[in-house]
This record gives C-alpha cells, sequence and structure tokens, in this order.
C-alpha cells in the first residue's frame, strides 16, 4: 500500500500514473529494454495494484464519514454556544440603555442646577460690580481718589476698565445735579487714555509688541482707539522713505506692518487698509503732484511720459498690495485710491495726448522736408482736383507740369520709423490711461492722427510728388523715379500695417470702433494703391516711349535692307542690343521695387506693351533675304530678353513674334508649309500676309502666287 501511495503526485495524471506503474513493475518495459517484456507479469501487477486501490478507497472512505460526523458533533456545539452569545449581548445591551438613561437624567439635574447657581450667582457679581462702581463714584464725589487702583500706575489698565464704565454711567446722570463729578470722570477718562496712547507710543518705539497689543486692547473701548491707530500709522512711517524709489519704499512699508499688526490689532486689516489710505492720499499724491506740476503747462512729451510712468508704478503698488488682507472689496478700495491721486490728470488726458502727437509729427515732417531744402507745395482739394483726379485715371493724361524731383522720393523710413514709434509710445499710454468705456474712441482718434500725417501728409504727398514727377511719354533721356517711390511707399505700408494689427487691434477689437478702423484702413489703402497704379502705368508709358526713342534713333532702314547682301558681319543690329540692355535694367528695377504677385502683374503689362513696340516696328520695313536673317536675329535676342521676364504669356508672345520673322526668309516654295505650323497655323491670315508683305521680293509673280 506504500508502494501505491507513492505513485500519487500532484497534480494527479491518470496517463502518467499508469507509466509509473508500469516502469516499476519487472518485465513491463518494452522488448528492446534489460528484461523481457512480460504481459502475464504485468497483467498479475495490474490485477493487484486493483485489489489495493479498492481497498485504499474503503479505507479512505471510512475515514472521511468519520471526519464528517466529527464535523457535524463541532457544527451543533458552536451553533448552541452563539446563541448563547447572542442571549448574554441581549442583556449587556439591555443593561447599557438603562445606564445611559440614568447619566442623562443625571446630566439634565446637574445643568439644572448649574443654571440655579448662575442666576444666583450673576446678579450677586453684578451687585458687586455696581458696589465697587459706587465706592469709586463717591470718591470723585468727595473729590479725593483714595483706591489704589487710581494712585498706582501699575494698575493702569485696571482704572482704565472702571474709568471707561464711570464714563458710560455718567453720560445717563443729569447735568445740572452731577455737572462736577461728570466733570471729574471725564478728565480722569481723558487723562487716562492720554497715558494709554502715551504707553502705546512707547511699547512702539521700544518694540514690545506684547505692551502694544495689551494697551490697543484697553483702548479699544475708548472713544481714542482710532488715534492710537493714528499714532501708529505715524510711527511706522518715521524713516520708512530713505530711498530714492518711493513705491518701493512703500511697499517694504506694507509688506512689514502687514506682518505685525496681526499680533497687535484685534482689526487689522482696517488698520493696514487705514495705512495705505494714509500713504496713497499723502506720501504717494504729493509726489505725484509734485512730479506733474512741473511739466505740466510747459512739457508735453515730459508730462505724458511722468504720467504714464508714475499711474504704471501706482497700479503696479497696488497689485502688490492685493495679496494682503484689506477687507471684503481690496480692489474696489485699492481703485478708488488711484483714482483719487489721478484724476484731475486723466480727465484730459486724450486732449493732451492728440495735441502732444499732432505738434510732434508735424515737427518730425517739417524736420525731413527742412532737411532736403523742400518746400511742401499744397495739393489742391474740392471739386477741380477730383475732376483732374478722375481725368488722370480715365486717359492716364499728365495735367499739369511735370516737377523734376531730381531723384528725390519724399519718403523716410527714418521718419516713418519716428512716426510710428511716436504713435506705438501713444497706443500704449492710452491703453494704460484710458477708463475701459473710452478706450476704443480714444485708440481710434491716435489712429486718425497717424493716417493724417503718415498716410496723407507723407505716403499721399510723395505719390503726389511722384506722379507729378513722371515725364511725358515721348520725353527723351527720362529718368524714372517713380519705382523707387512704389518700393519705399510699399515697405511703409508693411509697416503701417503691423503696427495696426500689433497695437491698435487689442484696444479696438471688442468694440464698434473695430469695424470704423478697418473701413478707414480700407480706404487709405485703396486710395494709396489707386495712385500707385496710375503712376505705374505712366512709368511703363514713359519706358515703352524710351525704346521708342532708341530705336527710332538707332534702326536704320539699310539695317534690314543692306546694301551688300554677302558681306554682313553682325550678329544682331545696335538699336536692338540698346533696347535689350534697357529692358533688362527696367525688369531688374520693377523686381526690386515690388514683391510677391505685383511684380508679375507689372511684367505682364510691361511685356505686353513691349511685345507691341517690337511687332510695330517690325512692320516699318522692307526686307531682304540677309536683312530678314537679321531681323530673326533681333527677335531671337527680343525674346531672351522676354525670358528675363519670367512669365510664360510674353514668352509665348516672343516665340510667335520669332515665327513670324521667319516668313520674312523662308523659300516662297514653303511659305504655306510654314504658315501651318504649329506657332502660327491659329493666327490671323491677314497678320501673316503682313508680314510676307514686308518682304523685298513680295512683288514678284512667284511669291504672289505662293502665297495667294
Amino acid at each position: 500500500m506504500a508502494t501505491t501511495a507513492e505513485l500519487f503526485e500532484e497534480p494527479f495524471v491518470a496517463d502518467e500514473y499508469i507509466e509509473r506503474l508500469v516502469w516499476r513493475t519487472p518485465g513491463g518495459g518494452s522488448r528492446g529494454g534489460p528484461e523481457a517484456f512480460d504481459p502475464k507479469r504485468l497483467l498479475e501487477e495490474f490485477v493487484n495494484h486493483i485489489q489495493e486501490l479498492q481497498i485504499m478507497d474503503e479505507r479512505i472512505q471510512r475515514k472521511v464519514e468519520k471526519l464528517e460526523q466529527q464535523c457535524q458533533k463541532e457544527a451543533k456545539e458552536f451553533a448552541k454556544k452563539v446563541q448563547e452569545l447572542q442571549k448574554s449581548n441581549q442583556v449587556a445591551f439591555q443593561h447599557f440603555q438603562e445606564l445611559d438613561e440614568h447619566i442623562s437624567y443625571v446630566a439634565t439635574k446637574v445643568c439644572h442646577l448649574g443654571d440655579q447657581l448662575e442666576g444666583v450667582n450673576t446678579p450677586r457679581q453684578r451687585a458687586v460690580e455696581a458696589q465697587k462702581l459706587m465706592k469709586y463714584f463717591n470718591e470723585f464725589l468727595d473729590g479725593e481718589l483714595k483706591s489704589d487702583v487710581f494712585t498706582n500706575s501699575e494698575k493702569i489698565k485696571e482704572a482704565a476698565d472702571i474709568i471707561q464704565k464711570l464714563h458710560l454711567i455718567a453720560q445717563e446722570l443729569p447735568f445740572d445735579r452731577f455737572s462736577e463729578v461728570k466733570s471729574k470722570i471725564a478728565s480722569k477718562y481723558h487723562d487716562l487714555e492720554c497715558q494709554l496712547i502715551q504707553e502705546f507710543t512707547s511699547a512702539q518705539r521700544r518694540g514690545e509688541i506684547s505692551r502694544m497689543r495689551e494697551v490697543a486692547a484697553v483702548l479699544l473701548h475708548f472713544k481714542g482707539y482710532s488715534h492710537c491707530v493714528d499714532v501708529y500709522i505715524k510711527q511706522c512711517q518715521e524713516g520708512a522713505y530713505l530711498r530714492n524709489d518711493i513705491f518701493e519704499d512703500a511697499a517694504i512699508l506694507c509688506q512689514g506692518v502687514n506682518k505685525q499688526v496681526g499680533d497687535i490689532f484685534s482689526n487689522p486689516e482696517t488698520v493696514l487698509a487705514k495705512l495705505i489710505q494714509n500713504v496713497f492720499e499723502i506720501k504717494l499724491q504729493s509726489f505725484v503732484k509734485d512730479q506733474l506740476e512741473e511739466c505740466r503747462k510747459s512739457d508735453a512729451e515730459q508730462y505724458l511720459k511722468s504720467l504714464y510712468d508714475l499711474y504704471t508704478r501706482t497700479t503696479n503698488l497696488s497689485s502688490k498690495l492685493m495679496e494682503f488682507n484689506l477687507g471684503t472689496d481690496k480692489q474696489t478700495f485699492l481703485s478708488k485710491l488711484i483714482k483719487s491721486i489721478f484724476i484731475s490728470y486723466l480727465e484730459n488726458y486724450i486732449e493732451v495726448e492728440t495735441g502732444y502727437l499732432k505738434s510732434r509729427s508735424a515737427m518730425i515732417l517739417q524736420r525731413y522736408y527742412d532737411s532736403k531744402n523742400h518746400q511742401k507745395r499744397s495739393i489742391g482739394t474740392g471739386g477741380i482736383q477730383d475732376l483732374k483726379e478722375r481725368i488722370r485715371q480715365r486717359t492716364n493724361l499728365p495735367l499739369g507740369p511735370s516737377i523734376d524731383t531730381h531723384g528725390e522720393t519724399f519718403l523716410s523710413q527714418e521718419v516713418v520709423v519716428n512716426l510710428l514709434q511716436e504713435t506705438k509710445q501713444a497706443f500704449e499710454r492710452c491703453h494704460r490711461l484710458s477708463d475701459p468705456s473710452d478706450l476704443p474712441r480714444n485708440a481710434f482718434r491716435i489712429f486718425t492722427i497717424l493716417v493724417e500725417f503718415l498716410c496723407i501728409e507723407h505716403i499721399d504727398y510723395a505719390l503726389e510728388t511722384g506722379l507729378a514727377g513722371i515725364p511725358s511719354s515721348d520725353s527723351r533721356n527720362a529718368n524714372l523715379y517713380f519705382l523707387d517711390v512704389v518700393q519705399q511707399a510699399n515697405t511703409i505700408f508693411h509697416l503701417f500695417d503691423k503696427q495696426f494689427n500689433d497695437h491698435l487691434m487689442p484696444l479696438i477689437s471688442s468694440s464698434p470702433k473695430l469695424s470704423e478702423c478697418l473701413q478707414k484702413k480700407k480706404e487709405i489703402i485703396e486710395q494709396m494703391e489707386m495712385k500707385l497704379d496710375t503712376g505705374i502705368d505712366r512709368t511703363l508709358n514713359c519706358m515703352i516711349g524710351q525704346m521708342k526713342h532708341i530705336l527710332a534713333a538707332e534702326q536704320k532702314k539699310t539695317d534690314f535692307k543692306p546694301e551688300d547682301e554677302n558681306n554682313v558681319l553682325i550678329q544682331y543690329t545696335n538699336a536692338c542690343v540698346k533696347v535689350c540692355a534697357y529692358v533688362r535694367k527696367q525688369v531688374e528695377k520693377i523686381k526690386n521695387s515690388m514683391d510677391g504677385k505685383n511684380v508679375d502683374t507689372v511684367l505682364m503689362e510691361l511685356g505686353v506693351r513691349f511685345h507691341r513696340l517690337i511687332y510695330e516696328h517690325l512692320q516699318q520695313y522692307s526686307y531682304s533675304c540677309m536683312g530678314g536673317m537679321l531681323a530673326i536675329c533681333d527677335v531671337a535676342e527680343y525674346r531672351k530678353c522676354a525670358k528675363d521676364f519670367k512669365i510664360p504669356m510674353v514668352l509665348h508672345l516672343f516665340d510667335t513674334l520669332h515665327a513670324l520673322c521667319n516668313l520674312l526668309v523662308v523659300a516662297p516654295d514653303n511659305l504655306k508649309q510654314v504658315c501651318s505650323g504649329e506657332q502660327l497655323a491659329n493666327l490671323d491670315k491677314n497678320i501673316l500676309h503682313s508680314f510676307v508683305q514686308l518682304r523685298a521680293d513680295y512683288r514678284s509673280a512667284r511669291l504672289a502666287r505662293h502665297f495667294s
């Protein structure tokens, strides 16, 4: 049986159990093992082992039944014991309830007894207190204070308590009978009050916080308690303002008092608030007045800078004081203090600001024009000027005499930066000093001044002067400076727009003034762009006029119909060289003067006009075979120049023109084939015919027959 038990292992697996049994049985191995396989012996072993397992099962079953019986017996005993414990618990709970009721009864009796004792003792104490007060009152009636409490200076606290009560009683007595004693009590009341304040003052100078707290507690019931607080506030400020920065001194003073005042007074927030009020209304107000009144009428710039600086430092000090306990609504309290200091200066702030900004802006502009020795000419307004402007926009004609500006654009980035800087500072002051309800309106007023002096008096004047300085399209050797005006105006627009977004928008973003400012900005920009477009258009006309002069002066009829066809040594004509050089120079200037899509737009317009000029120019000549080849070379050079434009449409126009020039040299038999080519197939037949007519041999019967 022991052997059988050894075969059981945890966890039990039947297959493994059989395997272990087989290997332990002699003759139970495989045929190739050390012992021969014996099935009979293995069967006998299985039968014996099954019998052993049956015996083991019976034994275990008997043991299980015995344990079950024992468990049932113990369970019954445990249940019986639990029932007995429950009965004991119920008895104990009943005893506890009885004890609790008894304790409640005794406590009620004790409270009732205490109330009775208190009801007896309180009148007794009051009677004793009244007796003492009557005794002290009699001393005042007799005119001689004998009690130790009045003669001993160390008992000033007890004396103060008594005299304060006597003073209240004396207030109720009729004056005609007790005038003398009332006077004596009042005098003693006043003397003790002065002694207590003097004692508080001495303790404060000695730094004895505990003594200050005792005296302040006694004085709390006296009329002179507020005087005690005033003395404390006055002495706190002695020697507090030793630095050059009164705002920093005030902050340090309040921080120190905030740490101390709670240990002295029963109402520290009231005392601290009174100190702060005293600092603002006396020290700071006096300091601000001294700083501002000195320059209020004489120096507007210094006045505005000082006002902004003082207001900022005062609000910063207020922010630091917000950390302290000053009562329920400290924000309103501090705001009222700040307003009381600055109200007389803030009422007319925006008038001073706009007046200064106008005068300063005018001075900046005048100083610039003086440095250029330029006297600003008046730009007309009204019906006549509007009529001229409309005629100029529709006809592109220069109205009035051309003005020689000697290359001066009358635009200065230094002037612009100065104007924007002054306006930026004005916006910052406006943000800080304006009432929130007035802020958008005040910011709009500053913006209108910026528009007046920067956009109208400076940029618009420069554009008008630049337009007047553009020569007529038939002028020779004209200097074109308007593109320089365009370049500088473009830069200034970017600076103007940046300030609009960075400094004006935050001030008006949530008000109706936003749409008004955006509309005004839009109108100004549209007005400027209209004049820029007019000036650029007239400048392009001048460029084309210059090219016409070059072609007229340099191009000769013999260029395309040489006397000696066999002795032509040039690759392209001198007129072509000079025109291309001029065009490349102007293209580079346009690219430097503009940005974005504006460059492509202007270059495309110039390219189209340039193509039209060359096309019409070529139509004026008759071409021999060699002259036609030279014309093709010229157009090829023009096309190379057109590549610098980097505009596909312009390059396509010159490609087509180059293909048309091939008609000047192609053999008569091939004319129809060339005309039907890819580049010329979509052109009008009259255009093709007009080029063929330029050939010197056009009137020959053979050529006319081939092209008909």
